[in-house]
């Protein structure tokens, strides 16, 4: 398996239903020296919302994606590189694993050759998307290699996602997700607020997802997790 991420660090991710901090630019965005920005969020999605980020970001030299949360704010538009489409592989909802991506083949016509699939395993229960999706995030390390195994050698996925979304994650779990997988890329999301976070999640997974941080905290902490997660690549 090999995709776009497959040289990636540190992936950005904007929600449109957010604003960015006082002083902080799309182009400070695009130039924080992450490797990609994905554009989605649990809430509050529009199109109206995710095409504003996109022409924002549009512009400028980066891989950009949009990661949906449903079909209907999905937009098109040429300044996308693709898309990154969330399939919740412990949701007890299965409308969060399948029935939304149906409903998007059912009712558009989808650019499969620049459409992607992340393999999600939510494991913060007090996070918006595990009560969302219903999602069981009660579960051992052994547990979260048998999803990761299953997303990766059963179905395909090219990307493994371990998402604690609003904490800093176990690194037991993290690394289970990633010793139980052979070519698929691991990205971790949750958490990450500074260059030892970044760097200690980085150690265990490919690409380190921050999120949050941009709106709550500006570039300059995004910049330093950036430094964070291609310093431990380089120490690899």
């Amino acid at each position: 398996m090999s995709g776009p991420w497959d040289d990636w660090d540190h992936v950005l991710k904007v929600d449109p239903d957010k604003d960015l901090p006082d002083g902080v630019t799309f182009e400070d965005v695009c130039t924080s020296g992450t490797d990609a920005i994905e554009i989605g969020g649990t809430t509050g999605m529009t199109e109206e919302n995710m095409q504003a980020v996109v022409e924002a970001c549009g512009t400028y030299d980066i891989p950009l994606y949009q990661e949906p949360s449903n079909p209907a704010v999905v937009i098109e538009d040429e300044g996308l590189d693709g898309y990154l489409i969330p399939s919740v592989f412990n949701a007890g909802d299965p409308f969060w694993i399948t029935g939304a991506h149906k409903e998007w083949a059912r009712i558009d016509e989808v650019a499969w050759d620049r459409t992607w699939t992340e393999a999600y395993i939510v494991l913060n229960p007090d996070a918006s998307v595990a009560s969302y999706t219903e999602a069981d995030c009660d579960l051992t390390p052994d547990e979260v290699a048998g999803y990761a195994a299953v997303a990766e050698r059963l179905f395909g996925q090219e990307i493994v996602y371990v998402e604690y979304s609003g904490t800093l994650g176990d690194t037991e779990m993290v690394q289970a997700a990633g010793d139980a997988i052979d070519s698929a890329t691991l990205f971790y999301g949750g958490g990450i607020h500074d260059y030892d976070s970044a760097y200690e999640m980085a150690e265990h997974s490919d690409v380190v997802v921050v999120g949050n941080l941009l709106h709550d905290e500006g570039i300059d902490a995004v910049e330093e997790t950036v430094r964070g997660a291609k310093d431990a690549h380089t120490a690899d």
